[in-house]
């Protein structure tokens, strides 16, 4: 009942919601008698504050439309290379009339950059896509909002994720492919390579790890804690819903992006209580700069997707609840994970110092479960001052991190790694 009370109070309030809107052009507008009214920058700045917070945020555009690859500027055409109910698998591509740069081009690496499913939709990374694409042919996971897939597609869980991740990977090729995940998928992308490499099949030539929970019990964090206080059950009785019609997954069992919001806000609400009110001044005084800039991040951040309740719930038991993984008792399909099955794969992980999500040494944790991979291709970095969104987005993800996962996968590209000995696993102690 929650979901449909949700949207029953969204339609209600969507005539004002929308009145608000005009409200700001009727007061703002130099044109407009109505703006030369005393108070009318208050009205106005009030008006889009209501709107904004009123109405409903759809997914954003990728918005890459250019790129500098060697000091020229390239368009970029994204496509659809392949799609499967409850996942897109897009490429940007891009494109040079200069012969010399197109070979060039053709020689740079191949990145497939899988997004996370946990509440936004993968324009987040949209930042490290752009940066990427100045030295790679980048491939990117592009999740469905889980109202949109019609029942009729059967249900989407945590195993089925890491066979997506599979077919992904083979369908690119993992010859010359470099994976690089951020925060939810470290788990099931470790997985997805380790379950390729004991079954003989071709692996990528370097995994990059960012800020993802593979040892959830190392250094817990709020998100943490949270699910190791509650059983399955609350999670099942508090937060998973049925989508109504006139979605066409109706009848779909999600965790509702409009919970996932809320969970979000409430992590720090002082924080953003006090940007709603910085942009309701800026709007006042014309500082119309930082109020844009107010309008692009929360255009990114209030825009939400429905996941499907199985992946979640599979993913609060494996990955926050009983930690399979680091135990070395993880079984997809009836087959054990093993990470130290992976030998011909270099491991980069990368975690920020001040990330409150995935703590510290979670994403650390792949180092010691990868024994498969010679030492000389294991690398890990902390990148000083970063939270969570810092490793891969913004100034520090620029000038910092990324010349660093840059120059890992070319030494990689350049030249694959060679398997170690055999190797075996020792299921990980926790780390208080």
């Amino acid at each position: 009942m929650l979901y449909q009370l949700h949207e029953l109070t969204r339609n209600l309030l969507a005539p004002w919601v929308h009145q608000a809107r005009a409200n700001v052009k009727m007061f703002s507008d130099p044109d407009s008698l109505w703006a030369s009214l005393p108070g009318a920058e208050r009205l106005a700045a009030s008006n889009e504050l209501f709107h904004r917070l009123g109405k409903a945020y759809e997914k954003p555009a990728w918005n890459l439309d250019d790129v500098e690859v060697d000091g020229h500027s390239l368009p970029i055409i994204e496509r659809e290379v392949l799609a499967k109910p409850f996942c897109r698998l897009l490429r940007f591509k891009r494109f040079s009339d200069r012969p010399e740069l197109l070979a060039s081009m053709k020689q740079q690496p191949t990145v497939l950059v899988v997004a996370p499913l946990s509440g936004h939709h993968a324009t987040l990374l949209r930042d490290t896509v752009r940066t990427l694409l100045r030295n790679h042919k980048v491939y990117v996971t592009d999740w469905v909002d889980a109202r949109m897939v019609p029942l009729s597609e059967g249900d989407f869980g945590l195993d089925d994720y890491i066979d997506y991740i599979r077919d992904f990977i083979r369908h690119i090729g993992a010859d010359e492919l470099h994976v690089m995940s951020v925060c939810q998928p470290t788990v099931p992308v470790l997985a997805a390579v380790s379950l390729m490499a004991a079954d003989g099949e071709k692996t990528p030539r370097s995994l990059v790890m960012m800020g993802g929970p593979i040892d959830a019990r190392r250094s817990p964090t709020a998100v943490n804690n949270l699910a190791t206080q509650n059983p399955l059950s609350w999670f099942e009785n508090n937060v998973i819903h049925t989508v109504p019609f006139p979605y066409p997954g109706h009848g779909r069992q999600v965790y509702p992006g409009f919970l996932q919001h809320a969970g979000f806000l409430s992590m720090n609400p002082s924080r953003h209580v006090m940007s709603h009110w910085d942009f309701y001044t800026n709007l006042v005084k014309g500082d119309l700069q930082d109020a844009e800039s107010h309008r692009r991040f929360y255009d990114e951040y209030n825009a939400v997707l429905d996941m499907p309740a199985k992946y979640y719930l599979d993913t609060i038991q494996t990955v926050f609840q009983e930690f399979l993984l680091p135990r070395g008792e993880w079984k997809v399909r009836g087959q054990t994970v093993t990470p130290a099955a992976i030998g011909e794969t270099a491991l980069l992980s990368i975690e920020g110092e001040l990330d409150d999500i995935a703590g510290l040494g979670q994403t650390e944790a792949a180092q010691q479960l990868c024994t498969g991979i010679d030492e000389a291709h294991r690398r890990h970095l902390v990148v000083e001052g970063a939270g969570h969104y810092g490793i891969f987005s913004g100034r520090r993800w620029r000038d910092v991190v990324y010349p660093q996962v840059r120059e890992f996968i070319a030494r990689y590209a350049a030249e694959p790694v060679r398997k170690a000995k055999p190797a075996t696993v020792t299921p990980l102690r926790r780390r208080k």
